[in-house]
């Protein structure tokens, strides 16, 4: 499983023959200008964890012309779908077997509506597992117990995208011991330094996960990784 990361909680997933979008926000992130172009990139599904311009700015555009399949929570897979794009729309605690491998939607604590006003339903996170490997897709969250459940219901995780820059979501000591509730030892941060409110110390950042035991990568935008 190969996981190219594009900036704020914008992430390509290749697996199983098939390509994964998550959050394409792209061309709203001053961090990828002139990095990252959205008119190049393929993708067969579209994964959307809540309705913030942030994590959809680039949605249409990138699903209109590739035909991706949307797959988010019921409310704004519908959404897209009244916009004449294709979708599956799913729900909090449900799974589903794709060509790509299971998904399964899970617990985010956060708020969601989309850029137009339109209710975005609850926000969520997703572990996504195959034969190749087990991720979990944290989106944008606070810390919560209900991480706790995933070593419990899901196969061992490989590695967990986390958001580290606090103010809108868990920072940096939340996301360390959400690795713990969540059993996971090889931690991906994401949602950071993308505007001011988020902007991170990446010395201290790596430290407190170093003085957790946990191993922590900080991408760059266009760097891929092999889980």
């Amino acid at each position: 499983m190969k996981l190219t990361y594009y900036g704020q909680n914008s992430w390509l997933i290749e697996t199983q023959g098939r390509s994964l979008l998550i959050d394409p926000a792209i061309s709203a992130n001053p961090l990828a200008q002139g990095l990252v172009d959205i008119d190049q990139l393929e993708a067969e599904y579209l994964l959307l964890t809540h309705g913030h311009g942030d994590h959809v700015a680039d949605v249409t555009s990138i699903a209109t012309r590739c035909k991706s399949m949307i797959v988010s929570n019921y409310e704004i897979a519908t959404y897209y779908g009244n916009l004449g794009l294709a979708y599956h729309p799913m729900n909090h605690g449900g799974r589903w077997e794709f060509d790509f491998g299971t998904l399964a939607m899970v617990n985010a604590v956060h708020s969601s509506v989309l850029p137009d006003g339109t209710y975005g339903g609850n926000p969520a996170g997703f572990v996504l597992y195959n034969t190749e490997a087990s991720i979990y897709i944290a989106g944008d969250t606070a810390l919560t117990m209900d991480m706790q459940l995933i070593p419990r219901l899901y196969p061992s995780l490989d590695a967990a995208i986390l958001p580290i820059g606090d103010n809108f979501t868990m920072g940096s000591k939340d996301a360390s011991i959400a690795a713990e509730f969540i059993d996971c030892q090889r931690i991906i941060g994401c949602h950071f330094d993308t505007f001011p409110y988020i902007e991170i110390n990446h010395d201290e950042v790596r430290n407190i996960f170093a003085q957790a035991g946990i191993n922590l990568t900080l991408p760059q935008i266009n760097e891929s990784i092999e889980v």
